[in-house]
This record gives structure tokens, C-alpha cells and sequence, in this order.
């Protein structure tokens, strides 16, 4: 029961590396399979169409996908422009807090068509079928070697033999689509690196008080859930026995439009005030009301779960 205890802790401690491990593990999976069953190069003149396709259209659908599933997404776009002020949006204002928000957004969801796309130039399948038929491949291979050359290249993906035939002197199509794959890995884990050295160093606030914000979301998480079917359920019920008993509702408390508005706007930092997540703050200036409300402009990348741990759910 202790090691199922501490396996438990492990994944949760370490949830965000396991997620985008499963994510990529799945991709990879995906790609041998797609790969082995579907892919078939046709080693003619359609082969620069054919392999860039089977390339780089699923990795922008892998790339789509994590944006529709991305909580935060759906977090900022739902009721950002509703029609009774739709005249007051601000299409430069709204686009530029779009962009800041989609920016960072875009990192998360690349884990997914980046692993496609490592996966496979690894495997070289689907490069090997592209370069065959690039105009670039052909005149840099076949120089000077005739129309019979050209034709030969394009069905290298389908013979093996063909590519130590036609030219010695360049790296295989295999070997160029591998050596591509290692340095796309070896670019994105470089950048990842960095990137998050740097948004930690400009973090507001210390480590320690960072794993204190993100216990406190996931109780307070947990706690709106429990308290949300609670307080629908006695809604629920009250209006059943209304409906059923035809008596008149009795007085029930439950918050407007606008105290959920106020507590689904994205979270922004302010060094003079200590808030943890918008209801926090909600609950600390006068239910929304004071003029304190609106204040914290810092969109910081390191404190973007706060926005993530209040909807944890897909967008749909």
C-alpha cells in the first residue's frame, strides 16, 4: 500500500512531464502505425507532394487539436465578446491580449506535431519519398547525369539499391532525413531549456511559495467542484419541488452573471496584492466591487497554471 502511495505522489508531483511523455509516446506509436499501414511513397513524379503531405499536414493537425483541447483557450475566448458589448470589443486590444495568451499557449500544444515531426525524419520514410521528387535533390544529385537520372531518384524510395547507384558523393536521403531528425530533438530540447531557465529567473515569486500556489489551486479546485454540485443540487431541488409541488420557490442565493464573469477572467500578477487565483481575489476586494479588482497587469509565463488549474477540463 506504501509503494502504491508513493507511485501515487510520484505522478502527481511529476504530472506535467508524464503527460507530455504520454502525449509524445502516443504520437510516436501513431506515426509507426500510419507509417507502416497507410503510407505507400508512389515513386513517381508525385512523390514531393505525396511524403511532404504525410509530413507536415498531421503535425498541424496534432498542432490544431492541442489548441481545441487547451483549457486556457477556451478559458479566454468564452463570453470575451458578448453582444450586448460587442460595440466596446476592441479588435486591437483583444487581438493583442489574444497573442499573449495564445503565444506561450503554443509551446504546450507543439510537444505533439514536434514529436511527429522527430518521429518521423528518424524513420525516414516520409522524407526520403519528398526529397526523391524535390527539384533542389535532383539538380544537385543528378548534375550533369541526364533525364534517366531524374527518373531513377524517384524511385529510390522504392529500391533501396538505387541511392549507392546514383550518387557517392551525398549523404543518403535516409541518412539527410536522420541527421534532420537529431538536430530538430536536439534544437527543441535546447530551446525548452532555455526557455524555462528564463521564465524561472523572472518568476515573481520563490520556489517554495510556487509549490505553495499550486497545492492551494488544486484544494481550491477540488473544493469548487464539491461545493458547485452541492450548491446545483439544492437548486435543483427546489425547483423540482416547485414544479412538482406547485408552491413557490423558496429564497435561494446563487451568483450572477456577473460574480462568474469576474472570477473567469485570465489571472494577471501584482506585486502589492497576494492572490492566489481569481476567486481569492474575488473574495478579497469586496466580492469583485473594489477598485482593487482590476489592478495586476503582469501576465507572467510561469504562473500561467493558475489559469490551467481552474479548468483543467477540454474546451468541449
Amino acid at each position: 500500500m506504501d509503494k502504491l502511495r508513493g507511485a501515487l505522489d510520484f505522478c502527481i508531483r511529476h504530472q506535467t512531464v508524464l503527460g507530455y511523455s504520454i502525449v509524445s509516446l502516443l504520437t510516436a506509436a501513431s506515426e509507426q502505425i500510419f507509417s507502416s499501414v497507410v503510407f505507400k511513397c508512389p515513386c513517381n513524379a508525385g512523390n514531393m507532394l505525396y511524403g511532404s503531405v504525410f509530413l507536415i499536414v498531421p503535425a498541424f493537425i496534432l498542432f490544431l487539436f492541442g489548441y481545441m483541447v487547451n483549457a486556457k483557450v477556451w478559458r479566454l475566448l468564452t463570453g470575451s465578446c458578448p453582444p450586448e458589448k460587442r460595440c466596446g470589443c476592441s479588435p486591437c486590444r483583444t487581438c493583442a491580449q489574444y497573442c499573449l495568451v495564445l503565444l506561450p499557449v503554443a509551446a504546450k500544444t507543439s510537444v505533439a506535431p514536434l514529436t511527429w515531426l522527430a518521429v518521423a525524419l528518424l524513420r525516414a520514410n516520409f522524407y526520403e519519398c519528398a526529397a526523391s521528387g524535390s527539384s533542389l535533390i535532383k539538380n544537385l544529385v543528378c548534375k550533369d547525369k541526364g533525364e534517366e537520372c531524374h527518373k531513377l531518384l524517384a524511385r529510390i524510395p522504392c529500391d533501396e539499391k538505387l541511392s549507392q547507384t546514383i550518387s557517392s558523393e551525398f549523404l543518403s536521403l535516409q541518412a539527410q532525413s536522420q541527421l534532420l531528425g537529431w538536430l530538430l530533438i536536439t534544437g527543441i530540447m535546447t530551446v525548452a531549456l532555455i526557455s524555462t531557465c528564463i521564465s524561472r529567473c523572472y518568476s515573481p515569486v520563490s520556489y517554495l511559495q510556487l509549490k505553495f500556489w499550486k497545492i492551494y489551486l488544486k484544494k481550491e479546485q477540488e473544493l469548487f467542484e464539491i461545493k458547485a454540485k452541492e450548491h446545483a443540487t439544492r437548486l435543483a431541488e427546489i425547483n423540482m419541488k416547485c414544479f412538482f409541488e406547485a408552491t413557490d420557490p423558496a429564497p435561494f442565493q446563487t451568483p450572477s452573471n456577473e460574480d462568474w464573469r469576474k472570477i473567469s477572467f485570465l489571472y494577471t500578477f501584482s506585486p502589492q496584492q497576494q492572490y492566489y487565483s481569481m476567486i481569492h481575489k474575488y473574495a478579497n476586494t469586496n466580492r469583485g466591487n473594489s477598485v482593487r479588482f482590476g489592478e495586476g497587469d503582469q501576465n507572467t509565463p510561469v504562473l500561467g497554471f493558475v489559469d490551467e488549474a481552474s479548468a483543467n477540463e477540454s474546451g468541449f
